[in-house]
């Protein structure tokens, strides 16, 4: 054991470095491919709203001075679009930042934290840091949700039933009918937490967004939300979610630190939310590269997952990080899956036209 080893939380030196995904320029240092598909991390091809280009006239003073910590424009901005309360918002340094905020005010040693698997990391990662347990619900052989066995997880009263649905990296989702049956099987002692990260992209028949539905509920209930995905903006990071209990939320401020969304990231989440034409063209461009990428997966006999994100989940039948690795040559960026039981899997990135078309040429080369 290191000197280090024995000074850190022995919680901590059982998580897995985070797979937050190559840079281009990384890749350009490793391989020097003549063009890079940027198709790791669901970025969004089109990128903010053209309105952020007034507000960047404004930016030396929101370099100079601090932002406001209780974010008061934004969060009444994004209760007026969601139709909440102000103060059942609470801001982060994406949504990400909120999921720790999340674990450390709740999660006590010994907890159990119900996830879907294969997961976002750090759905399990901050739930391992505090000393909870995390149970996984699998997903089913073709890769939809296992209903019956997150209903089942659900009713053994866990401190925490925490998933995203869209689901990440698979993509699958919950319809209405099936998210209240998950829900109908929670009790009042455990916090849910959903996050809806990719929810803009899935908006449409057969998925149900859970805020008409946590918003009946008598029973303590969070909604993540991000500006990273389809709103443009994963390098300010700027995120947010909304509370059932106004004052569960202000709980939750006091763990969060004071300015952990910043001025520039608050400025231009304003600006993205006012632009919906924008928004719009970001999601269908998003819907109609998917299926393409997708017909093309599927024409090659690799079994794809459904999925409502801005990315599919695929099995490649070979060990993942290998065949990722050689798309990385030819300068496609995907995220190889690395969960137990998923190593064959890829998750790619559905980019622009020009961005599927290099992946799709390179892919076709590799088989």
């Amino acid at each position: 054991m290191s000197k280090a080893s024995n000074i850190v939380r022995t919680e901590v030196t059982r998580l897995s470095p985070y797979n937050s995904g190559l840079t281009i320029d990384e890749v350009m240092l490793r391989y020097a491919p003549s063009r890079i598909a940027k198709l790791g991390s669901n970025e969004n091809p089109l990128g903010p709203s053209p309105l952020l280009a007034t507000m960047m006239q404004a930016g030396s003073e929101m370099f100079r001075l601090y932002p406001d910590p209780a974010g008061r424009k934004l969060r009444q901005a994004i209760g007026e679009r969601y139709a909440v309360a102000e103060d059942q918002v609470i801001l982060g340094n994406g949504s990400e930042d909120l999921l720790s905020v999340i674990s450390r005010a709740v999660l006590r040693p010994g907890d159990a934290v119900v996830t879907l698997y294969p997961s976002f990391p750090l759905h399990e990662d901050y739930a391992t840091l505090m000393g909870a347990t995390v149970r996984r619900v699998a997903v089913n052989g073709d890769l939809t949700i296992n209903v019956g066995a997150l209903v089942e997880a659900a009713r053994e009263r866990p401190r925490m039933l925490l998933f995203s649905n869209p689901m990440n990296p698979v993509g699958s989702w919950l319809s209405g009918g099936d998210l209240s049956r998950v829900l109908d099987a929670v009790g009042d002692e455990t916090l849910i937490v959903i996050d809806e990260a990719y929810a803009e992209y899935a908006e449409g028949d057969g998925y149900a967004s859970s805020l008409p539905y946590l918003g009946k509920l008598d029973r303590p209930w969070i909604v993540l939300r991000t500006f990273s995905k389809a709103f443009g903006l994963a390098g300010l990071r700027i995120g947010f979610g909304i509370v059932g209990d106004p004052e569960l939320r202000a709980l939750l401020d006091r763990v969060r630190t004071p300015f952990n969304a910043n001025g520039m990231a608050q400025a231009a989440a304003l600006a993205a939310l006012a632009d919906e034409e924008h928004l719009a063209r970001v999601v269908a461009l998003a819907r109609a590269q998917r299926a393409r990428v997708e017909n093309f997966l599927t024409s090659k006999g690799l079994e794809v997952a459904p999925s409502r994100g801005n990315f599919l989940f695929f099995n490649c039948r070979q060990n993942a990080s290998a065949f990722a690795e050689s798309l990385l040559r030819e300068g496609v960026i995907v995220k190889p899956w690395k969960q137990e039981g998923f190593d064959t899997y890829v998750r790619v990135s559905i980019g622009s036209a020009f961005e599927n078309d290099h992946f799709m040429a390179v892919l076709s080369d590799l088989l």
